[in-house]
């Protein structure tokens, strides 16, 4: 299955040190360059810019020539990612932020975020989701506590 992804996703991964689940589970990642710019900006985390140095053969960034005009309200990475995943007729695109995955639930794209991506690993056997949750935890991800809990209680340690 060929997914798109968003800039948080592939962020977060690096981050948790678990970025080799997403091509386990998906037959190649597309990202826009928005997103590989977001990726490489001086802001970013070492840990991230670390892994995109390795360039991972399974992660493909194109550029995108047409943004429609009604993403025009989301972030770049975000407008880009949901106009790629429409170009290239993507299974599922990967989006953490609310609005973004509202805008593209909309546009009738099947969609995911990190913590979705997290529950299909750990459905698999890919990760143990409590290290997995507590290594997240000590990011800057932000999610409601009720859904973190229940992830806690379907995968227990």
């Amino acid at each position: 299955m060929i997914v798109v992804s968003n800039t948080s996703p592939l962020n977060y991964f690096a981050l948790i040190e678990l970025p080799h689940v997403l091509p386990a589970l998906f037959s190649a990642v597309l990202a826009p360059g928005a997103v590989l710019r977001e990726l490489r900006s001086p802001g970013a985390p070492a840990l991230v810019t670390d892994w995109l140095a390795t360039s991972p053969n399974w992660l493909q960034f194109r550029e995108v020539e047409e943004i429609p005009p009604e993403l025009s309200p989301l972030g770049a990475g975000e407008r880009e990612a949901i106009a790629l995943a429409h170009s290239a007729e993507a299974k599922l695109v990967l989006l953490d932020e609310r609005r973004a995955r509202a805008v593209a639930h909309g546009r009738g794209l099947a969609i995911s975020g990190t913590l979705g991506v997290l529950d299909l690993a750990a459905e698999r056997g890919l990760v143990l989701m409590s290290e997995a949750l507590d290594r997240l935890q000590r990011t800057t991800f932000r999610a409601p506590a009720p859904l973190m809990r229940r992830l806690r209680e379907k995968y227990p340690p």
